[in-house]
């Protein structure tokens, strides 16, 4: 049991800084609404990771092969994220500074939409399911298909992967000292334009040939890996 704790932590460390969408909105988040606010965004994006960590358990291959190789949802996830990244890109300066008092308009910090936000967010990329499947049929083995070592195993994964997204927040919250209202708006601007280059790539996935979405192709680069 320690040496699956042992082996977790890592794991949930490196997959904190998985670049992505997430990873962004995780950080503008907490620079420009605070510590609290990044909590609970990050608490709807692991949500969501429970949530498919439990279907990706509990359900056949074949059912999550026949899943990922469903373009339509890809292009789905990948519109939705492109058209969330071209409304903040478009979104006027006026309405992000008060013109009158030049300071940075942030509304109230709304936790439960916080929550949403961040489980729509992780949600909406088929491309997470397919990547909880490649870890659990590559560790389950490994794990000798208990179920209480797996869910050891992947508590300390996913609570490895909170600390340090904590850490994150924390770090990224002492940039808003150094940020003025205007770099914040170019800031925003930012990550509209990487939000909407992350619908883009999860839309193009959508028309590629299937056997590129297979998830077979993962597990075999997990395999190599832990090889």
């Amino acid at each position: 049991m320690l040496e699956d704790i042992q082996a977790a932590i890592p794991l949930g460390f490196f997959l904190s800084f998985m670049i992505g969408p997430v990873f962004f909105v995780l950080l503008e988040t907490s620079v420009i609404k605070g510590i609290r606010a990044a909590i609970a965004f990050d608490l709807g994006v692991i949500f969501a990771d429970v949530l498919f960590i439990g279907v990706a358990y509990f359900s056949s291959f074949q059912l999550l092969e026949n899943l990922s190789n469903q373009p339509g949802l890809y292009v789905f996830g990948g519109m939705i994220l492109a058209v969330y990244g071209i409304i903040i890109f478009m979104k006027k300066a006026k309405e992000t500074i008060d013109t009158e008092t030049e300071e940075l308009i942030i509304p109230k910090n709304n936790y439960p939409a916080l929550f949403v936000k961040g489980f729509l967010l992780n949600f909406i990329n088929i491309g997470v399911l397919v990547f909880w499947l490649g870890v659990i049929i590559v560790v389950s083995p490994n794990l000798g298909n208990d179920s209480t070592r797996f869910i050891i195993f992947f508590g300390t994964m996913i609570g490895a992967y909170f600390i340090t997204d904590i850490f994150k927040i924390l770090l990224a919250k002492q940039l808003k000292s150094k940020l003025t209202p205007s770099r914040i708006v170019k800031v925003k601007k930012l990550l509209g334009l990487i939000l909407i280059i992350c619908g883009i790539v999860l839309i193009t996935k959508g028309f590629l040939p299937k056997d590129q979405l297979n998830p077979k192709d993962i597990i075999e680069e997990f395999e190599q890996k832990d090889n």
